[in-house]
């Protein structure tokens, strides 16, 4: 039933694994570790399904482990999840002291024995299940059979009864035990209580005339009898307001109160300053145990200190705290879940090291996790890139793309110096034939930029030209042109400016894919500002997903890279760059801080993750 078997590392070491059908699934698991695991991605549901194959895995997050099966999706195999845990504990059982030394990865593991015996166990349990199913109760079994409709029915007077009847309970069934025992009726204890209620009446009454007037007698508060609460001596000794000689209530409360308990407080050994105050047996007791003090002590610190197993429930406040600081400095609501679930998935298990506290744990983890999603997963250098089109006698194309107003434009003018200063010649494609003023717009970054970098500087060479052919025309039929005109001239970098559009505008996306469809660019840019917060989610997907539905491509070109604009306006609530990275996969290229061409930075991944976690 199971195709394929595997326990390895998480950093990909396989330390034993079954092949029943001889079938490559190596690309499979690869595609886990790489997406998954190293990333640390949510892996609440640990299920995949790539082609026709289903993927299930467990983590154990103790040992660094990983134990994972692949079997057919068409096949429904519900021990599976039984099975991976029963795996886990059999193969740490048997090989538990290999796997914690040094030379693990080293080791030979024989496992086939154990693996066969675990899952005929599996299987076994899962047919006994499904042969014997729970039958329903019938219609006579059930309470609701038993009520009529008359017993539905509550008048005034059940109300009444019902007060009666529990006035009635709480008299007969208090002394049930004594008339048990003495053989007493209940109309006498009823007659005794009435004597008793009359005689505390009458005592409240005032005091007799025989006295003198002038000197009234003086009543104090009297102690409450308390059941169980032991004879009335105690209270009489314990009455300090009375003078009595210290020495003999301390001996009288001593005499009544040493014996009386068994045991003792676990692992906490208390002793005493005052020796007269300790009898001679308890001398002997402690006198006894001076040798288990010291263990105690130990064993009574060793609750804080290592030993201890994180439970999922143990690190779900710590989780909260953390889920709700993300989403306030700006990290979609959905995306701060998804994290903190994966920070949980990788703690669960782990032991506490020496006086660490869960919160620092799930700071610490979660801190890797935003570095990890924040560092590139491949390179992006324009650079580099640039040089190599120009060896090759091409121009290297960037396409910049993005919603209305996020400042498309005026950071492809930051690019645009940025790459005049690294001495590359630039042609900007006006391909916004939109917006009013979107070509205008470009005309004054041209002209500003020339007067920056004149061509008397860079040996006569004209360093910033504009590509335009006005309004309501074809965006990707200028971008083609403009492409054909860097090739003829000579031009470095063709950066492509396109007209703002929201993620549902269905026609203005299909007129986006197919921009890039037929120009073909080296780099699209997707331009997103630093303040939005949830809505960074949504058009970041519904970009990427109209670029893969409208292309006729059979591996469509999505986003590449990410500018996040306005960064100098947000503070500490710099969420918008997880959001983004964590969507699409794809490095923040630039950031745009400020109002001059200079304003263009790289991200600091380091400065970035301190900011969301102060």
């Amino acid at each position: 039933m199971l195709d394929f078997v595997v326990i390895f590392s998480k950093g990909g070491i396989v330390l034993w694994n079954c092949n029943a059908t001889g079938e490559n699934v190596t690309p499979y698991i690869n595609n886990l570790i790489r997406s998954v695991i190293l990333e640390e991605r949510s892996t609440e549901s640990k299920y995949f399904e790539e082609d026709n194959l289903a993927l299930q895995f467990k983590l154990d997050n103790e040992l660094e482990l990983v134990f994972a099966v692949v079997y057919q999706k068409i096949i429904k195999l519900p021990y599976v999840d039984n099975f991976l845990t029963q795996l886990q504990a059999a193969f740490k059982d048997k090989f538990g002291d290999q796997l914690a030394t040094s030379q693990k990865f080293a080791l030979k593991y024989e496992f086939e024995r154990e693996f066969r015996t675990t899952l005929a166990a599996a299987e076994n349990s899962a047919k006994q299940s499904s042969k014997a199913p729970k039958t329903m109760r019938s219609f006579n079994e059930s309470l609701k059979s038993k009520k009529t409709v008359a017993s539905l029915i509550e008048s005034p007077n059940d109300n009444k009864a019902k007060e009666h009847t529990k006035k009635q309970v709480n008299i007969i069934e208090s002394p049930k035990p004594y008339v048990e025992e003495k053989g007493i009726s209940n109309v006498d204890i009823i007659m005794e209580n009435r004597k008793k209620l009359m005689g505390k009446m009458a005592g409240k009454k005032s005091p007799p005339e025989n006295k003198n007037k002038g000197e009234k007698e003086k009543a104090g508060k009297k102690p409450r009898v308390w059941d169980l609460g032991g004879s009335s001596k105690d209270a009489v000794v314990l009455d300090r307001s009375k003078d009595q000689p210290e020495d003999v209530q301390y001996r009288n409360i001593q005499n009544d109160i040493v014996g009386t308990m068994h045991g003792s407080i676990r692992d906490l050994e208390v002793e005493s300053d005052d020796e007269e105050e300790i009898g001679d047996s308890d001398v002997h007791q402690y006198s006894n145990t001076d040798n288990k003090k010291k263990s105690g002590i130990l064993s009574y610190f060793k609750g804080f200190v290592g030993g201890k197993t994180l439970s999922r429930v143990e690190l779900q406040p710590a989780l909260e705290k953390m889920r709700d600081h993300l989403i306030s400095k700006n990290v979609a609501s959905d995306i701060a879940h998804k994290l903190c679930d994966s920070v949980c998935t990788s703690l669960e298990g782990k032991s506490v090291g020496t006086f660490d506290s869960v919160a620092t744990m799930v700071k610490e983890a979660l801190s890797t996790s935003l570095v990890r999603i924040l560092s590139p997963k491949r390179r992006v250098d324009i650079i580099r890139d640039a040089l190599e089109a120009k060896r090759n006698n091409r121009p290297y194309t960037i396409i910049f793309c993005g919603v209305n107003g996020v400042g498309k434009s005026t950071n492809l003018a930051k690019i645009c110096f940025w790459l005049i200063e690294n001495d590359f010649n630039v042609l900007i494609a006006a391909c916004d034939t939109f917006r009013a003023g979107a070509v205008e717009q470009l005309r004054t970054h041209t002209r500003h930029l020339n007067a920056l970098h004149p061509a008397e500087k860079h040996g006569g060479r004209t360093m910033v030209q504009l590509y335009e052919k006005g309004y309501g025309k074809d965006a990707a039929g200028i971008a083609m042109e403009a492409i054909k005109f860097a090739h003829d001239t000579r031009v470095d970098v063709v950066l492509v400016d396109t007209a703002g559009r929201m993620q549902d505008n269905e026609p203005l996306m299909r007129s986006l894919a197919k921009l890039i469809k037929v120009n073909d660019p080296d780099l699209v840019l997707f331009v997103g500002e630093a303040l939005v917060g949830n809505e960074a989610v949504d058009q970041l997907v519904k970009f990427n997903q109209s670029l893969a539905d409208y292309s006729s491509d059979e591996n469509p070109h999505i986003i590449d890279g990410i500018v996040l604009t306005k960064f100098d306006t947000i503070d500490d609530k710099v969420g918008a760059a997880i959001s983004m990275t964590y969507i699409t996969g794809q490095p923040i290229v630039f950031v745009g801080t400020g109002q001059t061409y200079s304003d263009l930075k790289a991200i600091n991944v380091n400065a970035v993750v301190h900011s969301l976690m102060k």
